[in-house]
């Protein structure tokens, strides 16, 4: 059964994996019509990063009548605020008991003035490439309602954010090109993501996660039977953990995110399968995935394990499990990753399995209580 379980998630990146190399993207050509987008700047003690990140936002290269942006205050300095009113945005200050992505989108729809085309959320720390939102047009133009744009990473400074870097880069070719080569949605990751405002400003009240609003956002729309989009040519520079702790407190939310989605729609998945909902059986299917860097290291246990005389599988067919789970991920690392800094970064792979290992044991209540990773410290 052990072996059955590992073997299926190895089988699943390999497919998509050898997919997005395989199966050419498809182009979408720079369009003429000029959407209006509204951007969306959650800052939960975001201090550090959100006067440049509203700076940055405000150079980008569109016109200024088609794009409006909002930062929403949530607990920040006055200096900060101060900053920032003085820049051609939007303020909305916001206070909670109890701090979330999705409270903070939802108070800054009530206090949205006019309509738009799209509505593209970003982190606090997310900066986008000049041309981002043309980009974003392009492929929003072609009718998906839902489109998530290429985070890349802005910082791999440290081996923490190296390897958080070339994971980001594993994620993107395999959970987004690779499932638009086969036809299916790609993943969304909460921020560098737009969507058609209507149907922006309809599914956020429906959204009450405390932590992965992103994956209940998704979840939800493709109950609905939404096509997401991949703008690959759209960059958002993403700042990556730097540090340990930084990088267990992500982890632990997003493993326990993964879970509750899981225990929450699995049964689900199954029926909407059976209704024809390949796509929300797939990505209900995603939420039973390992997390990489502990298939990385319990494949290669079990074989050296299945070594030893006794009852079980042959070590030939974990030796397989093995070579399809490591050909799956190290093809899809992204080539400019492919360095010195790179083969030092693998070294403290175990170290990385150890801490991910024992996160399983500290997820009781992380889904209940807003875990915030802040930015700005990528020495």
């Amino acid at each position: 059964m052990i072996f059955l379980l590992l073997a299926l998630q190895a089988i699943y990146l390999f497919v998509f994996s050898v997919a997005s190399h395989l199966i050419p993207a498809k182009k979408y050509p720079e369009v003429n019509h000029l959407g209006s987008f509204v951007i969306y700047i959650p800052s939960y003690k975001e201090d550090a990063v959100i006067v440049e990140t509203a700076a940055a936002a405000l150079a980008i290269d569109y016109p200024v009548d088609k794009r409006k942006i909002i930062v929403i205050a949530d607990s920040l300095l006055p200096e900060t605020l101060q900053k920032l009113y003085s820049l051609d945005i939007q303020v909305v200050v916001v206070s909670f008991e109890k701090s979330t992505k999705a409270k903070a989108l939802n108070e800054a729809l009530k206090q949205t003035e006019g309509e738009f085309d799209y509505a593209l959320v970003l982190d606090a720390d997310n900066v986008c490439a000049k041309d981002c939102l043309f980009r974003m047009n392009d492929v929003l133009s072609t009718g998906f309602k839902v489109v998530q744009g290429q985070r890349v990473a802005k910082n791999t400074n440290t081996t923490m954010a190296l390897l958080d870097a070339v994971s980001e880069g594993i994620n993107n070719q395999i959970f987004r090109k690779g499932h638009r080569a086969l036809g299916l949605s790609c993943a969304i990751i909460g921020s560098g993501m737009a969507l058609q405002y209507a149907l922006f400003k309809e599914i956020m009240p429906e959204i009450t996660a405390v932590g992965g609003f992103d994956k209940e956002m998704e979840l939800r729309l493709i109950r609905k039977k939404v096509l997401f989009g991949y703008a690959e040519k759209a960059l958002i520079y993403d700042e990556k953990t730097s540090q340990q702790g930084a990088f267990e407190n992500q982890r632990r939310r997003w493993l326990s995110a993964q879970f509750h989605y899981m225990r929450q729609y699995l049964l689900e998945g199954f029926s909407q399968l059976f209704r024809g909902n390949i796509d929300f059986f797939d990505k209900v299917m995603q939420t039973l995935l390992l997390p990489r860097i502990l298939l990385l290291g319990i494949v290669p246990v079990a074989f050296l394990l299945s070594l030893i005389p006794g009852p079980g599988l042959a070590p030939v067919y974990w030796l397989a499990a093995l070579g399809i789970t490591y050909c799956a991920i190290l093809i899809s690392v992204p080539a400019k990753y492919i360095n010195k800094q790179l083969f030092k970064a693998i070294i403290s792979l175990p170290m990385a399995f150890i801490s991910m290992f024992k996160l399983f044991f500290k997820l009781k209540g992380a889904n209940k209580t807003f875990i915030h990773t802040p930015h700005g410290d990528t020495k």
